[in-house]
Parts: C-alpha cells; structure tokens; sequence
C-alpha cells in the first residue's frame, strides 16, 4: 500500500515510539522459529484508519498475524494487511530512481572529490535474491538466476553506457516508497472513535535454541559433573530489548514450503556471553515442555546469547562396550526383506570396532530428574597428574524425560577388538529354510576385565530359532539378541551359535 508520505513517517514514528515502551515476548522453538507478542496501542477514529507498525521482524510470517484485544472489549476489524521489508539499501534506492539522473560521487587517486552525472538506465537490484528461501527452493533458484541475469546496474555517462556505478551515488532525497525498518500496515474499519492496547503476535523465522551439555569425569570412573547451557541465537532481522524470553522443546509439527532450506544461516556474527545467576525454569506444557528464563534480557540481532539452565554434581554413570559386528555395506542399501534372506553374502563382512556408551538416568535419585531438550552432549576426563580437562567425545541426545536412560555413543574403543565370521551356511533344497552359524572373537588390551554386549541382528526372516549356542542371550526385540560377555584382560573370549530361519 502506498501512503501518503506525510501520513506514513509520522505513523512510523507513533508506532515505533509505542512499540519501544512496551516490553515484547517471545518463545523461542528449537526448530528455527519463534513466536512474538508485542503491546501495539491504537486510537482508531470512526470510520477507515490506516495504522503502521514498524520494527517487526524480516522473517515475519504474515498470515500467521494475530490482533487482538486482550481485555475483549473491542472486536478489532481488519480491512487490508500489508507486510513490507525490503528496507533501505543503496540497490533499492537505485531501483526507484530508475530512468532518472543522479549524480555520482568520484574521488581521483589523490582523494580529491567531483561529481559525475548519470542516468539509470537499470539498478541491478533484485528483491529478495538472497532471502527468497521461505517460499521454496524453486523460488530461492529463480531469485538467482535473475540477480545472475540483471544483477549488473547499466548507467549512462555521456551517452555512453556502463555496466558499473561510476562512483558512489548521491541521492536527492528519501522516496516516498522506502522504509527503514520491516513493517506492517493495517487499514481498520472502526464504528466509534476507541482506544485499544492491542497485543500483536506473529510467528517469525530466523530465531533458534539449542541445548548442549558439557559432562566431566574423573581419570578413573564414571562419576559424572555435568553442566548445561542453552544457546539462543537471533537471526530475524531486529533487537529484542528486554524481553521476556521462553523456549519450547519438542517436537512441535511446522509446515515447511516445498524444498525450502529454512531461514537460518550457519553464519553466525559474534557471541556475547550473559550472567544469569537466577535459575531457569522448567513445566510441562501440552504435549510438549517450556523453560522459561528467570528474568527480562535483551536478544540483539545477529548475537548468540548463552545462558546455563542445569548444573548437577555426583551423577552415577556407567561405561557399556557394545560390538555389532555385521558390516552391511553401502550396495545393501534400500533391500527389502525378500533380498536378505535369498542373498548368501549379505552381513558376512566384519566390523572390528567395539563401541563406546555412556548411560546414566535421569532421575532425582541420580542428581537430575528433569525433563533434558535434545541438544550435544560432549565428555571430558580430568587428567590426574596436571588436572587439565581432556575431551573424550561427543554426540547427541533426543528430547529425554524424567526417569528415562541416557545412552550416548562417544567413540570406538581404543584396546578393544571384535572379529565376526560366518562359519556354516545351509539351504535346504525346497529353499524353504536356511541355518547360519557365526563365530565372533573378541580381544581385550586393557589391564582389566570388560563386559561386552554382543549385539546380533537376525536379519534374514522373522521366523527363526537359536539352536546352538556357546553363551546364554537376551532377545531384545523381534530379530536381535544381545550376548553379554566377560573378556579377561589381555585375554580373548569367544561367541558361536547358529541359527535356523523358515519361511515356508
């Protein structure tokens, strides 16, 4: 919508000043997007009212716009809603100023100034080439190919024609049709003059949380201190001053348009680091769980704010050596079921790596018992002999509930090696039923006794049954069993059994 100028700069102004009293909220969602409410107060006259808010977000979506009147005394009716934010730029003021003269500012080797006229015959300016990606890859594509097409600005000097700025340009003034900040614009049909202290809520992109937790054991042991911190980080496009910020995790479902790549950039521009010495605070909310911080901070565009939400010391935790030693290589990928079971060769490569877990609960007995987000979890060992920490792995843990066990893979075991052969492989002549027999050695280097899980996967059919067997098992689900063995240290201990498949 086009406004007059007057009109719009003093509504910009009203609304900015309104909007930077009040105090805005948000819930921040660990999926890239985040959920804004800000006080907007309007003095609607009788009859149709153009109201400008400016400030919101570059990643707004518009048709997630919610107006309301939270006291319920006025039904606020909404004519037209317009979102804008294509802000001021060097390449957008050029575009307007396309088929007209300016002048251009040049400075010679020696730093001296002149002046150069030039007509613009193209700006070169494309809307949205880099930030087209909330509408879909194929949208995203075409926005660059048009900036590869006409990204070049063509200005003549002289009646000749250059495809480059010939110096920095000077503009006359400021269009009518330029904005400074993202704003919406809405057009109210009001039946009496009324004052209203709306709330505005939008969701926006651009806006994350992550969890990441940092455990540390002893040189010997398993006795755990772990600290946890939140990271927020703010790509949307504005500053939050003293916001009230909450944070849900949890698989919330979010339409996403067709190939789009999300909005957030992996770039990120600085981190600043907060003292939060208030704890944060944790409930269940619908199907999913909300930490809310202790107090009002503000989130500056494009800064990574860190606050810690978790601290326990004394956690008792246990190191577990799994070995799956079933290679399935990459040409396996996609089989069905029917594939495996008539294929002779398939899971006879061997995997060496015996694999390194560390579980704990997360239970208030174990110094925890608080509902964990998903997040990276990395391990650290204090060196006795200088005390320095000494990174021992890390991976990733799920959203975990309350009681629930942790296991995490931090790594293959240095001193420890597995070794699985098939030993005998039967068909019988109908092709009806088939026996496999394995043989699984593993050796231990260290200078103590280990456990180890040997974990098989019995992959050829549903049907099937363990006929021989050197160790007792445990059948962990419909086609896998776990053998849990003594290895002596410096010593070898071996598994065989066979297993007979029917399909008949």
């Amino acid at each position: 919508m086009n406004l007059p100028r007057a009109l719009a700069f003093s509504a910009l102004l009203a609304a900015s000043a309104l909007a930077a009293a009040a105090q805005s909220s948000l819930t921040i969602y660990n999926q890239n997007f985040a959920v804004v409410r800000e006080r907007v107060p309007l003095d609607l006259k009788a009859g149709d009212n153009l109201v400008t808010c400016s400030g919101v977000t570059v990643h707004l979506e518009p048709d997630s716009v919610v107006l309301r009147d939270p006291a319920g005394k006025v039904a606020l009716r909404i004519l037209e809603q317009n979102y804008r934010s294509d802000t001021i730029s060097q390449g957008l003021l050029l575009s307007l100023y396309e088929g007209k003269e300016l002048d251009f500012l040049v400075r010679d080797a020696t730093g001296k100034e002149s002046t150069v006229k030039g007509k613009v015959v193209r700006s070169g300016y494309v809307p949205n080439a880099t930030g087209g990606q909330s509408y879909g890859q194929n949208f995203y594509q075409q926005q660059q190919a048009m900036q590869a097409a006409t990204g070049q600005p063509i200005v003549e000097v002289d009646g000749k024609l250059r495809f480059s700025l010939p110096g920095e340009p000077i503009f006359p003034a400021l269009s009518d049709d330029a904005i400074l900040k993202p704003m919406l614009t809405w057009k109210f049909a009001s039946d009496k003059a009324v004052k209203v202290d709306a709330e505005l809520s939008y969701i926006t992109g651009g806006m994350r949380w992550e969890a990441a937790y940092n455990l540390i054991a002893p040189e010997k042991g398993d006795t755990l201190d772990l600290v946890g911190w939140i990271t927020i980080d703010n790509q949307s496009g504005k500053t939050f001053d003293n916001a009230t910020i909450k944070l849900m995790a949890g698989d919330v479902s979010k339409l996403q348009p067709a190939g789009d790549q999300g909005y957030y950039s992996e770039t990120l521009a600085g981190a600043r680091l907060k003292d939060m010495a208030e704890v944060v605070t944790e409930k269940a909310f619908d199907e999913f769980h909300l930490y809310s911080l202790p107090r009002p901070a503000t989130l500056h565009d494009r800064e990574t704010k860190q606050v810690e939400f978790i601290r326990a010391n004394g956690i008792k935790a246990r190191t577990t050596y799994l070995y799956n030693g079933a290679a399935i290589g990459p040409q396996f990928r996609g089989w069905n079921p029917e594939m495996i079971r008539n294929n002779r060769d398939y899971g006879t490569q061997s995997n060496p790596k015996v694999w390194v877990v560390k579980e704990f609960e997360n239970s208030e007995a174990n110094g925890l018992g608080q509902p964990l987000p998903k997040g990276r979890t990395r391990f650290y060992r204090r060196d006795a002999a200088d005390g320095r920490l000494e990174f021992t792995g890390e991976n990733m843990i799920d959203h975990t509930p309350k009681d629930e066990t942790v296991k995490i893979y931090t790594g293959d075991a240095f001193d420890l090696v597995g070794e699985r052969k098939r030993t005998d492989y039967q068909l019988n002549n109908r092709q009806d039923q088939a026996e496999e027999a394995f043989e699984i050695r593993l050796r231990n280097r260290k200078a103590e006794a280990v456990e180890v899980r040997v974990v098989e996967r019995l992959y050829r059919w549903a049907n099937w049954d363990i006929v021989q067997k050197s160790n007792d098992f445990t059948k962990t689900d419909a086609q896998a069993v776990e053998f849990r063995v003594s290895v002596p240290a410096n010593g070898e201990t071996v598994v065989t059994y066979r297993v007979r498949y029917n399909w008949q």
